[in-house]
C-alpha cells in the first residue's frame, strides 16, 4: 500500500488499486458537518479513465447549475466566477492530461486538476458563508470536489 499525507487529506492507494481517503483537518470537517476520519470516496473499483472524464464533466455541469441559483451581487458575482472557473477547469485539465504527450505534461495537468478541485472546495465554502441557505446543496458539491481532489492526488503520487 502506498500512502501520501498532505496538509488537508490522507490518501491511501491500496494494492488492489482502490483509493481510500480521510479528512485530516478537523476544523474544516466540522464546518461541513463531518467527522475528520470519515471516508469520502465511494466503495468499489477504481474508476477508469473514461469514467473520470465523465465524472469531471458532470461535476462541471452541476457547478454551472448551482451557480445559476446563487443570488447576484458584488460579492457573489466574484465568488461565482471563481467557483465556476475552478469547478469546470477540473474536467478540462483532466482531458488535457489524458491527451498528454509526455509523462511530464500528464503530471502537470493532473497536478492542476488537484489544485483546481481544492480551489473549488474553497470557493464553495465562501459561497455558503455569503448564502448560508445553500449549505445543504453545496455540501454535496463540496464532497464531490473533495473526492476529485483526493483522486487527483492519488494519481499524482502513484506515478
Amino acid at each position: 500500500m502506498t500512502s501520501y499525507q498532505g496538509p488537508k487529506v490522507i490518501v491511501r492507494v491500496a494494492d488492489d488499486g482502490l483509493l481510500e481517503a480521510d479528512l485530516a483537518d478537523e476544523a474544516e470537517a466540522q464546518w461541513w458537518g463531518y467527522s475528520a476520519l470519515e471516508s469520502l470516496l465511494r466503495d468499489g473499483p477504481a474508476a477508469s479513465r473514461r469514467d473520470l472524464a465523465e465524472r469531471t464533466s458532470r461535476f462541471g455541469e452541476a457547478a454551472i447549475r448551482f451557480a445559476r441559483r446563487i443570488p447576484q451581487g458584488r460579492v457573489n458575482n466574484r465568488l461565482i466566477d471563481q467557483w465556476v472557473g475552478a469547478a469546470t477547469s477540473i474536467g478540462a485539465n483532466y482531458c488535457e492530461a489524458d491527451e498528454g504527450v509526455s509523462r511530464k505534461d500528464f503530471m502537470n495537468r493532473i497536478g492542476t486538476c488537484k489544485k483546481e478541485a481544492r480551489e473549488a472546495q474553497f470557493f464553495l465554502r465562501m459561497i455558503v458563508t455569503s448564502e448560508p441557505w445553500m449549505k445543504d446543496e453545496a455540501r454535496i458539491l463540496w464532497l464531490e470536489a473533495k473526492e476529485l481532489t483526493l483522486i487527483s492526488a492519488a494519481i499524482f503520487h502513484q506515478r
